[in-house]
């Protein structure tokens, strides 16, 4: 039974930073990639950003650029995202997935995406 579970989140004042964690367990494949999503109240999901297995191709949405960065660790099944520089706009549910080996360029959509979690909540005070 495929599980992932994302913790992490919580409540920061404006300019601060968080760390979100994801772990993935009894995914029977080697190779996934995996991203996060946020979903804001009455908004639709948004792709943030998106890693391949490797960890070598990594991308972003425009919003998040400069201000997060996605990693991880394949040993310990864990995808992170460091986000620093956040902004009241970036207050939303956050939820982890994994998917194909690799980002394809419909990654922000998140159809490509076969597992997720049931997310965590980042609250940013301005």
């Amino acid at each position: 039974q495929v599980q992932v579970v994302e913790s992490g989140g919580g409540l920061v004042q404006a300019g601060g930073s968080l760390r979100l964690s994801c772990t993935a367990s009894g995914l029977t494949s080697d190779d996934y990639a995996m991203g996060w999503f946020r979903q804001a109240p009455g908004k639709e999901r948004e792709g943030v950003s998106c890693i391949t297995w490797s960890g070598r191709s990594t991308y972003y949405a425009d919003s998040v650029k400069g201000r997060f960065t996605i990693s991880r660790d394949n040993a310990k099944n864990t995808l992170y995202l460091q986000m620093n520089s956040l902004k009241a706009a970036d207050t939303a549910m956050y939820y982890c997935a994994a998917g194909w080996d690799y980002c394809p360029g419909s990654w922000p959509l998140g159809t490509d995406f076969g597992y997720w979690g049931q997310g965590t909540q980042v609250t940013v005070s301005s």
